[in-house]
């Protein structure tokens, strides 16, 4: 190794170090990412210069190698460690990875800018939140890329409403009639901007045919308070640091109904202690909440902070288990693993969702009127809160007079 690649090691472990992962991961991390630097040199490649396909080629190389001095294949994941040390090496190197596609042709170019263009407009005249501006983008990317495909920089200005019918026949096969309805709204509010911007003459918006959803036809899941208790009964008796961090999610989710990101955004100084009270950003509707802190909810939350969670510059309170510690990406394995080694199965989805269905059901039967309901769980209207409370005839029957606005729902 060359001089620089011996520093760039260098830094790569102290990088590495800083963001709290174990030494035999930095070995293993450094060391791999030393043999692919020996690999570029012999081939006089710059790492600045790495492409993704050249990154692929490598591993399957070092397949080959393994199979040959071993005569086996490696398992299923063991490229994970190597191809982690490598990337980690270019993010340090290229400042990304993977890099952002690049334009090759005409087309690319005009889908990169609409797509930019787009996701501004979504930004600063629709208002939406970063998830949402996600999914729309991913729709948008796709059709752009499907269509500029078939009928070149030129066919974008004379789009038809054929050409809107063929890629909702495309899409439809694989997807439910929820889905395909979210798919439609995506591609409306798409055409809808290459419409604004001139790029299509037609304003097509209007022409995208969508399955139709009658109000509450599908049925939640639900939990009742004994498969509540159990979940949260076996999550308490785990002690590591992941049983503690996911004690105490579940105890959120039980306790408030709270979304998942408004509990992977909840932060230190979100708790007060002193008066006893929580703050909960409702990022989906951009408003905000102050709950008592429930005693079993702070007990929960206190202990993962002192045993649990690890040392970490994050303000963020549920963090990773493993280096790098910074906030969940998401809830939904961590429940499902949590009903599991409860023994509990929903009839439907079992992702953190199904807790705050079951608040809102539990609320419901006690006689909450639904305002209230809608207020704990951050909705800006009370049509909002009617799909949680789709409950069997009887216990709307029950509830019905004394809950404003559920007769019709009865």
């Amino acid at each position: 190794m060359s001089k620089s690649d011996c520093e760039l090691i260098a830094e790569l472990k102290a990088v590495l170090i800083s963001q709290q992962y174990s030494p035999v991961v930095v070995g293993n991390y450094c060391a791999y990412a030393r043999g692919f630097l020996d690999h570029l040199a012999r081939r006089n490649i710059l790492v600045t210069d790495v492409t993704e396909a050249q990154v692929e080629r490598y591993l399957r190389d070092a397949v080959a190698l393994f199979r040959q001095r071993r005569g086996r294949r490696p398992g299923p994941r063991w490229h994970q460690i190597p191809c982690a040390g490598i990337h980690a090496l270019l993010r340090l190197v290229q400042g990304q990875w993977p890099p952002a596609p690049k334009a090759t042709c005409a087309a690319d170019a005009l889908r990169f800018t609409i797509s930019n263009e787009y996701e501004t407009w979504l930004h600063e005249e629709r208002g939406f939140a970063r998830p949402s501006i996600d999914a729309f983008l991913w729709e948008a990317r796709h059709f752009l890329a499907w269509q500029l495909e078939r009928c070149g920089v030129e066919g974008l200005m004379d789009l038809s409403i054929g050409d809107v019918d063929r890629y909702m026949d495309l899409r439809a096969p694989k997807l439910t009639r929820c889905s395909l309805k979210a798919v439609a709204e995506r591609l409306r509010s798409l055409l809808r901007h290459l419409h604004i911007t001139g790029r299509v003459t037609t304003d097509l918006s209007g022409h995208v045919i969508a399955p139709t959803l009658y109000a509450y036809e599908g049925v939640p899941s639900v939990l009742d308070r004994g498969q509540i208790a159990a979940v949260l009964e076996s999550a308490k008796k785990d002690k590591t640091s992941a049983g503690l961090r996911d004690h105490a999610i579940l105890q959120l989710l039980a306790a408030y109904g709270l979304r998942s990101g408004e509990i992977r955004h909840l932060r230190i100084e979100d708790i007060d202690w002193r008066t006893e009270a929580i703050h909960v950003r409702h990022y989906k509707t951009r408003a905000t909440t102050f709950l008592p802190l429930l005693e079993p909810v702070g007990e929960a939350v206190l202990a993962y902070l002192r045993s649990g969670r690890p040392v970490t510059d994050a303000r963020e309170i549920f963090i990773r288990t493993r280096a790098p510690y910074r906030k969940l990406d998401k809830l939904y394995s961590v429940v499902r693993r949590r009903l599991r080694d409860a023994g509990v199965q929903p009839p439907g989805k079992c992702g953190p969702h199904i807790f705050r269905h079951a608040r809102a059901v539990e609320m419901l039967r006690a006689a909450v009127p639904q305002k209230v309901i809608g207020d704990l769980l951050g909705h800006r209207s009370t049509g909002s809160t009617a799909p949680y409370l789709k409950l069997a005839t009887e216990d709307l029957r029950t509830v019905a007079l004394d809950v404003p606005g559920m007769e019709v729902l009865a």
